[in-house]
């Protein structure tokens, strides 16, 4: 059962009455669920269909309970709100067929179909129960994949309509539709270990099927699609610029850009032979701290042809993970930049904690040396504040939010959600470029600070 205290009905209040905008009741507490506001965003939404949109924009949410982040998307016929978990790799959105799945406009996948061919399935399948969404015969199957419990299984590819709101980067309109979207039935079993509520995966990875391509062919808009995750309420658009946030900052037009780079070998947990990683990696070639490089192991940071190694941006891991030799000499060189502070014991699963109280606070978190991933020169890296950089854990201490891969991990690096967010990123497919704000805090915004309500 949900609680309402008094400041999450005036918040529902206000939302409701459409009077105040969304950043300004963000600074409300929020000591219930984010499944609440979420609903609360979409009845507040207009209803209407537009046809011809330039953008696409959904609300975002993190779980407490998982650290997961979840979005809000229209499905079905009649329609049907559905929360989803964000998996920026994944192949394409699945959800749960298997409980009361319910679509007047719900169709299977042939096989050796057009669509088949463009998600890369090469398997038909029967069924032999009653025909139902995710049951039936001569079908296109595919894989659907939990990356958090690492699981998958077979699933039925099929259509059916899908809808977000539009929007000129500064608000929400009308909603916009897609009435023959490409998705694939799952299983109630493939939804343990994810955030209580949602009903399936929504996966944002490089393929034909994914959202981001999906969405772009059909309302013929620019191929990028940008987020931007916040420890409440965020916020992630498919489709180009401007992204303006209050107090009418458009983050768009200061993006730092770096190539997005191709792993040769899938990272999914099941794949066919030949398919290249549907993940987004990026070329990292050293680290500083305080402006100091840190000594690693240049091999590392390359992607062999085995698809072994680089630097990958994921949501599904919370926090960034480093292999062991990286995660050592980090360590070793932040607890140096910091030796005067005061350490005090750690906690899992963080090595290197520090007094809060002996930290100072600026505008962009803790007062701590600044992590510089350097990419394709030495004047284009993403600075990791201390914001994203340190994780306040109980009263009293302020630890360093990475976490030690192992000495042989298929990654080197994994940038997790933590230190995403308020990071707007922006992903241009057709450029094959990763557009990156570093912290919204530096420009006094964040990113709750999406108008989703005028």
């Amino acid at each position: 059962m949900i609680k309402l205290t008094s400041s999450w009905l005036y918040l529902c209040y206000k939302i409701a009455s459409n009077s105040t905008p969304l950043s300004q009741l963000l600074t409300l507490p929020m000591d219930s669920s984010s499944l609440l506001l979420l609903s609360i965003l979409y009845l507040s939404l207009p209803i209407s269909f537009s046809l011809k949109t330039n953008a696409l924009v959904s609300p975002t949410a993190k779980d407490p309970a998982t650290l997961q982040y979840f979005t809000r998307v229209y499905q079905r016929t009649p329609f049907v709100n559905l929360n989803v978990v964000l998996d920026l790799g994944g192949r394409y959105l699945w959800v749960d067929c298997d409980k009361g799945y319910v679509s007047s406009t719900y169709r299977p996948v042939r096989c050796r179909s057009a669509e088949c061919s463009l998600a890369n399935a090469n398997g038909c399948g029967d069924c032999f129960s009653k025909a139902r969404p995710g049951c039936n015969n001569n079908t296109c199957g595919v894989s659907p994949e939990n990356p958090f419990i690492r699981t998958s299984t077979g699933g039925e590819l099929a259509t059916d309509v899908f809808s977000l709101p539009s929007t000129d980067g500064y608000k929400p309109g009308p909603a916009a539709k897609d009435p023959q979207f490409i998705f694939s039935c799952g299983s109630t079993f493939l939804l343990k270990g994810l955030a209580n509520g949602t009903s399936g995966i929504i996966g944002l990875g490089r393929t034909k099927v994914a959202p981001p391509e999906q969405l772009a062919s059909t309302f013929s808009f620019q191929r990028t699609f940008a987020i931007c995750l916040s420890g409440s309420i965020g916020v992630m658009f498919y489709g180009g610029g401007p992204y303006v946030f209050l107090p009418g900052i458009d983050v768009s037009k200061s993006l730092i850009y770096t190539p997005l780079l191709i792993n040769p070998v899938s990272t999914a947990g099941t794949f066919v032979q030949g398919e290249k990683s549907a993940e987004y990696f990026i070329g990292v070639k050293s680290i500083k701290i305080n402006e100091k490089l840190v000594k690693l192991n240049q091999t590392l940071l390359n992607i062999d042809q085995n698809g072994v190694g680089g630097t990958k941006i994921s949501t599904v891991n919370p926090y960034t993970l480093l292999e062991t030799s990286i995660y050592k000499a980090v360590l070793d060189a932040f607890g140096t930049a910091l030796s005067k502070v005061k350490k005090v014991k750690p906690v899992a699963p963080f090595r290197l904690c520090f007094d809060a109280k002996s930290i100072g606070s600026t505008r962009v978190g803790p007062a701590v040396p600044a992590i510089d991933l350097v990419l394709q020169s030495e004047s284009v890296y993403w600075r990791i504040f201390g914001a994203n950089s340190m994780v306040a854990v109980g009263n009293n201490a302020l630890c360093l939010g990475f976490v030690d891969a192992g000495k042989n991990p298929r990654t080197s690096i994994v940038i997790g959600g933590y230190q995403l967010e308020d990071n707007l990123l922006a992903f241009d497919l057709a450029r094959s470029r990763l557009g990156f704000s570093s912290s919204l805090l530096f420009r006094q915004t964040t990113c709750s600070n999406f108008d989703m309500i005028t």
